[in-house]
């Protein structure tokens, strides 16, 4: 376990100003119904460009129009409104979740980095068909199966450092709200009642298929939605689902049941951020059928219910091909960080832009891991030596640092800023990590005027990009010491056996045996451990095995 993971509340998250808060380092850079009749709402006017622009220029794909928007909150100097599809918590998390939340939180932090309150709501759908058929396969009670695997949701969200929501609304606990919305899309003519189901019907909705671009006549029973004959068209969804024997129920107007799988959003949405909010997210699967029905539901309960912003994430593929529980390749989180930094696992996460496809392979998994050992041992050099003389000569840092900062600030804002492009801010850090490491190893660098002021402002920036991505953790030392201890349970070793090891190699150098010492350095570089020479001794660290060495190159160009 990861305690020291958790997401730490002693360190405030930044806000884009802290960037620039020592003392003339850089200059903020301001970025810029009647049954009868068919249902129709004119589009709801969306806020999109009335507002007065903030002073910074975010710019985030939306889906529905297909095209980068520039952010434009609903309320100015209000709070931002964003609704996350959440789980159906009946088995473990995948890294399919970790991208989709992953993602989302990253979004999450640099609105609030940008000085955006926000206002993050994201579900748990309890009640569904497949955790009725899990808790039946294992002979569970569905609620009680639901709250743990929600549980256990919630602490891999916490091993990747993403923050939690404000709000974390339950399908069951929210039926009252859901009968609502049903009755009012009945009143507007947009359902039928079946036998106590409830339908919507598409074919009343004439804007059905606008944000996946599906013609209606294209449109078929699709994932969750059962073919059946009393549908007056087959594309007709569930919004309320007679009770069948041994299933959970609630008393409704319609006979005792439970509600469908898209209306639970549009009505918990409504609830905590109103008819009408800033952006709805969630996997590029939900784009059909979940959202485009969502959209379909909240319009015909409220004419006026609008969404500025659909954010949607690509696919994860596993060695280039889809995961699936049926190809056997569906890994969990769980099974992940058993071998991994939690957060290796969300560095290569970041390290593709969240709409594109990501190919989860180990080998990229690798490289993360690499990465993110090498950026925390930089910066734990760092703190140390600055911490041993924290005295200050005053005046001004040199030109060389400065404008490291001022190529990290405006590489980090301009990537993020255009619809979070997380790799291009990972790779600004890279610079930093070496001007740091060129002052704390060569022999220039020791001798370069105010070096451990500027070891210490290079630091705190680079820590501050490394809080906004979620990538910060607690303590360094700590951080290090879990990627060792992972490093080796890959490697199937201990760390006396590594040790055992270097006492062989070294004694074996002593015997001019440059041979078997070369023997033995390689034998560990091909676990994934490398040896460092030095003054004091030989040392080990975590590396890419050595087989992998050709695609750790490849990456890093």
């Amino acid at each position: 376990m990861f305690p020291m993971l958790l997401s730490s509340h002693s360190r405030a998250l930044p806000r884009h100003g802290d960037f620039l808060a020592l003392p003339s380092l850089v200059r903020p850079r301001r970025l810029p119904s009647h049954p009868a009749k068919l249902f129709f709402c004119s589009a709801a006017a969306s806020s999109n460009g009335e507002a007065p622009e903030k002073a910074r220029d975010m710019h985030l794909y939306n889906t529905r129009s297909r095209r980068r928007e520039p952010f434009r909150p609903r309320a100015p100097g209000g709070e931002v409104g964003m609704y996350v599809c959440g789980v159906t918590p009946y088995d473990d998390s995948h890294i399919g979740h970790a991208r989709a939340y992953v993602a989302f939180d990253v979004l999450f932090r640099y609105l609030r980095y940008l000085d955006y309150e926000v206002r993050y709501v994201r579900n748990f759908t309890d009640i569904d068909d497949k955790i009725i058929a899990r808790a039946n396969q294992l002979g569970e009670d569905p609620f009680s199966l639901s709250k743990r695997y929600s549980d256990d949701f919630l602490s891999d969200m916490a091993h990747l450092q993403c923050l939690p929501p404000s709000v974390e609304p339950r399908v069951s606990d929210h039926i009252d709200q859901i009968v609502t919305m049903i009755k009012q899309i009945i009143d507007n003519g947009c359902a039928y009642v079946v036998s106590g189901d409830v339908y919507f019907s598409v074919d009343n909705f004439p804007e059905y298929g606008k944000l996946s671009g599906r013609k209606l006549d294209d449109n078929r029973a699709g994932e969750r939605v059962a073919v059946d004959d009393r549908k007056k068209n087959p594309a007709d969804f569930a919004l309320w689902k007679a009770a069948k024997d041994g299933e959970p129920w609630w008393d409704s107007p319609w006979g005792p049941g439970r509600p469908g799988w898209h209306i639970e959003c549009s009505a918990m949405s409504a609830q905590y951020l109103g008819n009408s909010f800033d952006i709805h997210g969630g996997g590029e699967d939900l784009i059909f059928p979940h959202h485009e029905n969502e959209i379909a539901q909240s319009r015909a309960a409220c004419c006026d219910s609008s969404i500025n912003y659909w954010v949607h994430n690509g696919f994860v593929n596993v060695n280039g091909q889809k995961m699936s529980k049926s190809l056997g390749n569906f890994i969990t989180i769980r099974k992940v960080i058993e071998l991994y930094h939690p957060l290796a696992l969300r560095m290569f996460l970041l390290g593709t832009h969240y709409r594109s496809p990501i190919n989860y392979t180990v080998e990229q998994l690798n490289v993360a891991s690499d990465r993110l050992y090498y950026t925390y041992q930089t910066l734990r050099d760092c703190e140390e030596s600055t911490q041993q003389d924290q005295s200050s000569s005053g005046g001004s840092l040199p030109f060389t640092t400065t404008h490291c900062i001022e190529k990290l600030h405006e590489d980090f804002e301009t990537s993020m800023s255009d619809d979070l492009h997380t790799s291009v801010a990972l790779a600004a850090i890279s610079e930093p990590l070496k001007v740091m490491n060129d002052l704390l190893h060569t022999r220039k660098g020791k001798k370069q005027e105010k070096r451990l002021e500027s070891l210490a402002v290079l630091e705190e920036k680079v820590r501050m990009v490394l809080s906004v991505l979620g990538l910060m953790p607690s303590s360094y030392h700590e951080a290090l010491q879990q990627l060792r201890e992972k490093a080796l349970r890959r490697a199937g070793v201990t760390e006396e056996q590594v040790l055992q090891k270097i006492e062989e190699r070294t004694a074996a150098r002593k015997a001019k045996q440059f041979g078997r010492s070369d023997e033995i350095r390689d034998e560990l570089a091909a676990l994934g451990v490398a040896l460092m020479d030095g003054p004091d001794g030989t040392a080990w660290r975590p590396s890419v095995p050595a087989s992998e060495q050709p695609v750790a190159a490849k990456s890093s160009k």
